[in-house]
């Protein structure tokens, strides 16, 4: 349920009540995960926005991090149940998460970037992807995913072919041993997992890039509804005065700037899990490549 324009200032003095003794109290501690088998490139960002977030609200926050080897749909599974020792995690929406109990900040922190998708082929194979045609040529080729992530649906859903792993490293080794064709890597993280050359006969084709609406929301635990509560208050506020988008800035902008796109570029796909309560409609919290952050 969505509140109306009328209830909004009545909400933001509730809020704003909650917020004042908080402001009085000791520091608020938040447990993030560290996953330990792979380094999250988006971790520092999201760690120093839930700080800005909850300064902006007004109280001292202590942010600590969470060694965490779980897959993903088993990490949120255990955080809506309110037994996961973590309180919150960050991760795209859909209908399924936000009717789990847990508790979305519809706020995009990544500002919709987790829907612009470069696509991670095999290096050699190059010539073949700058030649591609379009959804229907792209439909005969196969996709690998993660087995529990809102993509996989979302592609299948526009008729692709996907094919699956429970293992994120796995499926960079899948798709160089030719498992399938290309992974639909966000542009937030592709540079990240290519850094050192780690996947050396992996590649970016140039100037391609898949899209669907998409937003990554803080997904907090229902055993902290207060935190929720403020971290909804402090990133209203941070988008309101600009510090998150020049904080996204500052992490992303250099690779965003590095992958350029053009229209006739772009395969456009529907996105059917995306909740009604996304607020697309607010143009202020959304970005694409190309444009100025």
């Amino acid at each position: 349920m969505t509140s109306s324009p009328a209830d909004l200032p009545r909400r933001a003095l509730l809020l704003g009540a909650l917020a004042a003794p908080l402001a009085q109290a000791e520091s608020v501690r938040v447990w993030l995960p560290r996953h330990m088998s792979t380094a999250d490139p988006q971790l520092p960002y999201v760690r120093r926005l839930v700080l800005l977030a909850l300064e902006r609200a007004g109280v001292n926050a202590d942010v600590q991090l969470m060694n965490l080897e779980m897959y993903q749909g088993r990490s949120l599974l255990e955080l809506a149940r309110g037994s996961s020792p973590i309180d919150l995690m960050w991760t795209m929406t859909d209908h399924e998460r936000e009717s789990s109990g847990l508790l979305p900040v519809r706020i995009p922190i990544d500002r919709g970037l987790m829907g612009w998708r470069v696509l991670l082929v095999r290096r050699r194979e190059l010539p073949r992807w700058a030649r591609l045609g379009g959804l229907e040529e792209l439909r005969q080729r196969v996709a690998g995913q993660g087995h529990d992530w809102p993509d996989t649906a979302i592609l299948r859903a526009n008729g692709l072919q996907v094919s699956t792993s429970s293992g994120y490293a796995a499926l960079f080794r899948m798709l160089a041993s030719a498992r399938f064709d290309y992974f639909p890597r966000a542009v937030l993280e592709v540079d990240a997992e290519l850094a050192g050359d780690r996947h050396p006969d992996l590649a970016v084709v140039p100037n391609l890039m898949l899209h669907y609406p998409a937003a990554a929301y803080l997904f907090v635990s229902p055993r902290r509804p207060e935190l929720a509560d403020l971290l909804r208050v402090g990133l209203e506020k941070a988008v309101a005065e600009g510090s998150l988008q020049q904080l996204h800035q500052a992490h992303f902008g250099a690779v965003i700037r590095a992958h350029p796109v053009s229209r006739e570029r772009v395969i456009r796909l529907q996105n059917p899990l995306l909740p009604p309560q996304t607020p697309l409609q607010r143009r202020e919290l959304w970005l694409q490549p190309g444009e100025p952050a």
